[in-house]
């Protein structure tokens, strides 16, 4: 993948499940401002790949996903970050952020995730958890570096619980 595609902005997904219908998906959650963050623990790394966000993302494709983790043990660690932005009088900031992890082996095409963790951290995210204290340090050095970079005043406006798991 090459910097350019790194780089990109945080996608606002827009998911309005009543747009345009009265009834129809009324009460259904709404995807909207939530992207997902990929880290490549080895190589120290986070980028945005909203492919994530439907198990598509360029770091997955092409992998069989299976439940237990002793059946890829030779997998590269990932983490899968699902960010949630929401805008208070002061801007926007980062409200959810939740941690999932990710092993991939390329060499046997196979890999591990939790699939219900996934689900189940987007939508605690969308619900504006903090769930990153699972991190190993190192990864969570890179994430609150990407963060910062991707828009320093966001993350100052962020809460005290997200900067104090990613210290």
């Amino acid at each position: 993948m090459d910097n350019q595609n790194k780089k990109m902005q945080f996608n606002i997904i827009k998911n309005n499940p009543t747009d345009g219908h009265k009834g129809f998906g009324a009460g259904s959650l709404s995807l909207e401002n939530i992207s997902p963050i990929i880290i490549d623990v080895q190589e120290k790394d986070a980028f945005i790949d909203v492919g994530a966000m439907h198990a598509r993302s360029a770091t997955e494709k092409g992998i069989k996903f299976l439940k237990n983790k002793e059946e890829v043990p030779n997998g590269k660690p990932y983490w899968i970050i699902w960010v949630a932005i929401e805008r208070n009088e002061e801007g926007a900031y980062y409200a959810g952020v939740t941690a999932c992890e990710m092993t991939i082996d390329r060499s046997i095409r196979r890999g591990y995730k939790s699939l219900p963790e996934h689900v189940n951290n987007l939508d605690k995210a969308m619900k504006r958890k903090i769930i990153t204290s699972h991190m190993d340090d190192i990864s969570k050095a890179v994430l609150k570096e990407f963060l910062q970079k991707h828009d320093h005043s966001m993350w100052d406006r962020s809460s005290d619980e997200l900067k104090q798991q990613l210290n």
